[in-house]
């Protein structure tokens, strides 16, 4: 199978496999090659991983609430991993338009508008009662595991302030999502408080 990429204005031909990470080896943006287990691939790969949550989300969520800002966090997810396999800043394509301050508070706009549905949260909540809510739950776990990821690089190599405020922020956008999925759903929430 061939797969078409586009890259400003040069449209190349690429074989799905390439035979170049049997060794566990990988190349970055820049050509540099690194182990598979490298930070840095670690970070955007749980990016992707969590991508692939979203697009589960989406298709198995009937409200159209969710599903124009959850494609708009994919292609914004798309633009993270881009950012993430670039080790030099001189490298950026001219073509990639990294995070912006914008993008974080468009986050923080959902996560407001959501909230203002809600019961005031007052206890922690065991996730479950639904499919639906499990796997926004499941995305909310995936990208704070990507948030680890993404401070650990951080320490090594810096990353964008904003790329890493943005992850943080889509977490908390996932445990506001799932919530507002239960209610929608009518699943009672299951609380806990220590005991």
């Amino acid at each position: 199978m061939l797969i078409q990429v586009r890259c400003s204005y040069i449209m190349k031909e690429i074989k799905v496999y390439t035979k170049t990470g049997d060794k566990g080896i990988t190349s970055l943006f820049s050509g540099k090659r690194v182990p598979k287990h490298d930070v840095r691939i670690k970070a955007y790969g749980a990016i992707d991983e969590l991508n692939a949550w979203l697009g589960l989300i989406r298709d198995t969520a009937n409200f159209d609430y969710a599903q124009s800002t959850l494609i708009q966090i994919q292609k914004q997810l798309m633009t993270v991993a881009s950012q993430l396999a670039i080790d030099y800043q001189n490298d950026y394509p001219n073509n990639l338009i990294t995070l912006q301050p914008n993008d974080v508070q468009f986050i923080e706009q959902e996560i407001d508008r959501l909230t203002e549905r809600l019961p005031p949260l007052k206890n922690f909540i065991i996730p479950g009662g639904n499919v639906l809510v499990s796997y926004t739950h499941l995305a909310r776990s995936v990208c704070r595991r990507a948030e680890r990821c993404v401070t650990e690089l951080d320490h090594q190599n810096p990353v964008s302030s904003i790329l890493i405020a943005y992850i943080n922020r889509l977490s908390d956008y996932f445990f506001t999502l799932s919530r507002i999925f239960a209610l929608d759903l009518k699943i009672e929430e299951v609380k806990w408080s220590g005991n």
